[in-house]
């Protein structure tokens, strides 16, 4: 972490890349006045390969996968789609070559997408994830979230609404979750259960959990599982389809694996998340007149949507009235025709949408990530630097910032002598958080 002196303007300048789509975005800040926060960095694995099949034959919390194995036994392998950036298109053709060599057969595998409510990858995206060579052999399918003939109700939620999940990943006898873990702004930390719940889920339970109630818990934020609601009901719901063997990776930010977390669901989780607990938190001593962030480029700033991210990793810091900045390149768009996007056109302003989501009975896939935005904004100013037209923006109660560091410099002057800007070049893969707010 760079120290932050008093002067916001008229002093040395620093330039800070931040993550923006496939590359990186040079933004100028003032030297005396900016604070640059990131994760402490972590090197890769010297043999990413060996690594993976070392962690699939010496688990935690579980016996070597091959054991898990028997014959004719029908394996369910979930693997994410396009908005992360696990490696699957190494991970995948890797777990695949291990299990042949275990004896499977082709017809025991069906890998299955975890969509969550997103929308189905195409052809091209899953080739893309997985390969050419996987797609074309084996059997690769899209969850399907709005078909109940897709899914097995498993009991119910805290709700009292059905917990359906995807009907290939309950009747396997075998359950491989893969993923990537990484922060998490409401369920603590990506990863773990989050592969089946919400991974393979139903909307209606992807609904439940992601309720207002539940996202409005102080414990619903990045970094905490253990008392969170939505992420205990997460784990309760993926334990209930039975044993499920976990091979979660953690990334620095070249994407590259800097370690491999396989076994039992909850307890190999655990020990990754704590990796990037250790990596990912940075303390602060005081909240910032202005935060910059990003939504750590692609995959994650593929559209609007995801961008709440970054502008929640931000509100942790920025004083009340402060201002925030979100660079997401958006190349997808919100998309259009999202309910996220539907419900942010439909009312005139922020407030309404809070309005809206606060009236009984109310309910709409995607509602959560309005409802965190709002919080956001109820904050703070947000500005967002993307590829976007600016009607479209907004459209979704935003303001368009064509130059980031104009921008940032204005704000300094309007806030007066003192004020300071924060930078996370990487987003939410960083949890800043007030040093006196920590529990």
């Amino acid at each position: 972490m760079f120290p932050s002196k008093e002067s916001p303007v008229d002093c040395p300048a620093m330039m800070v890349p931040l993550a923006y789509g496939r590359g990186w975005l040079p933004v100028t800040f003032p030297d005396d006045a900016t604070t640059v926060i990131e994760p402490r960095s972590k090197p890769p694995l010297r043999d990413e390969h060996a690594s993976v099949l070392a962690a699939l034959e010496a688990p935690i919390g579980a016996s070597p996968l091959q054991e898990w194995l028997k014959p004719g036994c029908r394996i369910c392998i979930l693997f994410t789609d396009i908005t992360r950036a696990t490696p699957n298109d190494r991970l995948i053709p890797w777990l695949l070559a291990y299990l042949e060599r275990a004896g499977v057969q082709r017809d025991q595998v069906t890998l299955l997408c975890q969509l969550g409510t997103h929308r189905p990858c195409t052809q091209e995206e899953l080739e893309h994830l997985l390969t050419p060579e996987v797609v074309a052999n084996w059997r690769v399918l899209n969850h399907e979230p709005f078909n109940h003939d897709a899914c097995v109700a498993l009991g119910t939620t805290r709700t009292g609404v059905p917990a359906w999940i995807n009907r290939h990943c309950v009747e396997a006898d075998v359950r491989i979750v893969t993923g990537f873990i990484e922060p998490h702004f409401f369920a603590g930390f990506s990863g773990g259960p989050k592969g089946i719940m919400p991974g393979v889920a139903h909307v209606d339970t992807v609904m439940s959990n992601h309720g207002a109630q539940n996202l409005e818990n102080p414990k619903a934020s990045f970094g905490h599982c253990e008392g969170n609601p939505v992420w205990e009901e997460m784990l309760e719901i993926a334990q209930r389809v039975g044993p499920s063997f976990l091979l979660n990776v953690t990334l620095n930010d070249r994407k590259e694996i800097t370690g491999v977390f396989a076994g039992e669901l909850a307890t190999a989780h655990r020990a990754g998340r704590e990796t990037v607990r250790q990596s990912a938190m940075q303390p602060v001593d005081a909240p910032f007149e202005v935060v910059v962030t990003t939504n750590s480029g692609f995959p994650l700033d593929q559209n609007l949507y995801q961008g709440v991210k970054g502008m929640s990793a931000a509100a942790r810091i920025v004083r009340q009235g402060g201002t925030i900045i979100l660079a997401a390149e958006c190349s997808d768009g919100i998309p259009t025709g999202s309910p996220y996007d539907l419900l942010l056109r439909e009312e005139s302003s922020i407030e309404g949408v809070l309005a809206r989501l606060a009236t009984p009975g109310f309910s709409q896939p995607e509602q959560w990530q309005a409802q965190l935005q709002g919080v956001v904004q109820s904050k703070a100013r947000v500005l967002v630097h993307s590829s976007l037209p600016n009607d479209l923006l907004r459209r979704a109660h935003l303001e368009p910032c064509s130059d980031i560091g104009e921008t940032v410099r204005t704000a300094l002057l309007r806030y007066g002598p003192g004020a300071r800007v924060a930078v996370l070049p990487l987003g939410p893969l960083t949890i800043p958080y007030l040093q006196s707010h920590e529990d």
